[in-house]
């Protein structure tokens, strides 16, 4: 019989795969082994790796894990009562066979979604792969597992805390870019037009915690260049090979955080009616925010 490839050379020819994102064909030369043989070592790996550090770097977050987040948010972006960034990056595939245009997206190629939630330390709290790339962000956050227990009130949010002492108590949120939907929990930019000082100076004040998220992206994708490349595999594997990365990558910046890298929706039918009642509620939400904002900076000054 063959003999057996070890798992060290298992893992180093991932590892290999997901930093550089060669080819199959590629690694074939290097590692001198057949191609197939890659493609199952690969897939079966990025399986293993996200089943042992998922827990361990990535646990679904707790009541502590929020409290932690608002506090780096609170120190680090001058924003309190903020418990993570969330947006979504389009990682490109190739085009699934018999998929029409499920995957094909508004910047015209093919993709899945990533949709993340990041801290002020660029690591993920809670991920969610594997969406369609014709999906809008809103749809893609509701329709995930994160997205359903934050509307329904299930994912260990901490009881609302005044911004100031003595002050209202306001509920904790996410924040995110204008195609999220606004939400009690989850708060995105006003409009862009009419805009007066208070609401310039919210959206400002948002988009300084916001922007963790996106240089979370950068630092992830500069790291596991695999994510920059046109991934040839089947959307099933893609899934894995997206959640290795998003794992690893929380991994090494919980054992070196120092080390900087370059760097309409329609809603659940559960929910029916809430988003009616939620959206007024979210309003008075992110107004009371502002007045806050504009409370404590005073006038504001374009940067």
């Amino acid at each position: 019989m063959r003999r057996m490839i070890c798992p060290a050379q298992r893992l180093l020819l991932t590892l290999r795969y997901l930093a550089t994102g060669n080819s199959f064909t590629s690694l074939h030369y290097h590692f001198l082994l057949g191609i197939s043989t890659i493609q199952g070592i690969v897939h079966e790996t990025c399986k293993a790796i996200w089943n042992v550090l998922q827990p361990l770097f990535m646990p679904q977050p707790t009541m502590q894990m929020w409290r932690e987040a608002a506090e780096g948010f609170r120190q680090n972006a001058q924003f309190p009562n903020c418990i993570g960034a969330l947006d979504g990056k389009h990682l490109q595939i190739q085009v699934p066979p018999n998929s029409g245009s499920l995957y094909y997206n508004y910047k015209k190629f093919f993709s899945v979604v990533l949709m993340a939630i990041a801290d002020t330390t660029y690591k993920f709290l809670a991920i969610d792969v594997g969406a369609y790339g014709s999906t809008a962000d809103a749809n893609v956050f509701r329709l995930s597992p994160m997205g359903r227990r934050l509307y329904s009130q299930q994912f260990d949010i901490p009881e609302p805390r005044p911004l100031v002492e003595g002050g209202e108590a306001l509920p904790h949120v996410l924040v995110g870019d204008e195609a999220f939907g606004l939400h009690v929990n989850l708060l995105k930019p006003f409009p862009k037009r009419d805009l007066n000082d208070r609401k310039r100076l919210f959206n400002f004040r948002l988009t300084m915690a916001r922007r963790y998220v996106e240089c979370t992206f950068g630092i992830l994708a500069n790291k596991w260049r695999v994510l920059r490349s046109c991934m040839q595999l089947k959307p099933d594997n893609v899934d894995f090979v997206i959640k290795a990365t998003c794992v690893l990558h929380n991994y090494l910046r919980t054992k070196d955080p120092r080390a900087e890298d370059l760097l309409e929706v329609d809603t659940l039918p559960d929910l029916a009616g809430h988003a009616v009642r939620g959206n007024v509620e979210a309003a008075n939400v992110r107004d009371k925010f502002a007045a806050f904002f504009m409370s404590q900076d005073g006038q504001f000054v374009t940067h």
